[in-house]
């Protein structure tokens, strides 16, 4: 089983540094520019099945990469590898272009996710953690996916939530930094061994 997971493409509030985790905001010009580079890249992949998040700029991000396959893709969304929900933190700006931080909260959770504290209405790393483990084990023990080439669309903190099913230091939650828009991450599993081929490549 081959498992390519990106973090979908820019968005206008990722150009703000806007809080964006279940706030369905839609691909920037850009974004879409870079979905499509990524999708003449990965051509030659004979995907046999996409899962996304149902929020639309992982959603598109997929639909962009897989306009370039021969053949049409299935395509399931799963709430399970959606954004980690900021609850009321949504919206806000969390640092200047300079990246000086404006929200005491958000700069615990880029430089110290662990105490992130669960917003209102949102959730915490240890959430995020739980949904995608239960992903990651049903798509990795499905007798029926052994053998197939999965593309999976997600977001910065899932991506990185999903693939400490892998790293070999749970610690270090962002595995040195967010994953980069449309950053690909290859996995390989094969007799439920996990192996990661390649590390947020940009296709740029």
């Amino acid at each position: 089983m081959k498992l390519y997971v990106v973090r979908h493409g820019e968005t206008v509030w990722n150009e703000l540094h806007k809080v964006q985790g279940t706030a369905d905001i839609p691909l920037a010009e850009k974004g879409i520019e870079l979905a499509e580079k990524t999708g003449e890249a990965l051509k030659e992949v004979p995907f046999d099945l996409c899962i996304t998040s149902p929020l639309v700029r992982a959603r598109r991000t997929a639909e962009l990469i897989l306009e370039k396959q021969p053949h049409k893709v299935p395509v399931i969304e799963d709430k399970r590898i959606q954004e980690i929900n900021f609850g009321e933190l949504e919206g806000v700006v969390c640092f200047t272009d300079e990246h000086v931080f404006l929200n005491e909260q958000m700069e615990k959770f880029f430089n110290d996710p662990w105490k992130f504290e669960r917003p209102k209405n949102g959730e915490n790393i240890s959430d995020i953690l739980a949904r995608t483990k239960e992903f990651w084990e049903e798509v990795t023990g499905n007798p029926d996916y052994q053998h197939k080439t999965i593309l999976i669309a997600s977001h910065g903190c899932a991506v990185r939530a999903l693939l400490q099913n892998i790293y070999q230091d749970p610690q270090d939650f962002w595995h040195g930094h967010v994953p980069p828009n449309c950053g690909v991450n290859i996995v390989e599993v094969k007799d439920g061994e996990a192996v990661l081929l390649e590390e947020d490549k940009v296709y740029a």
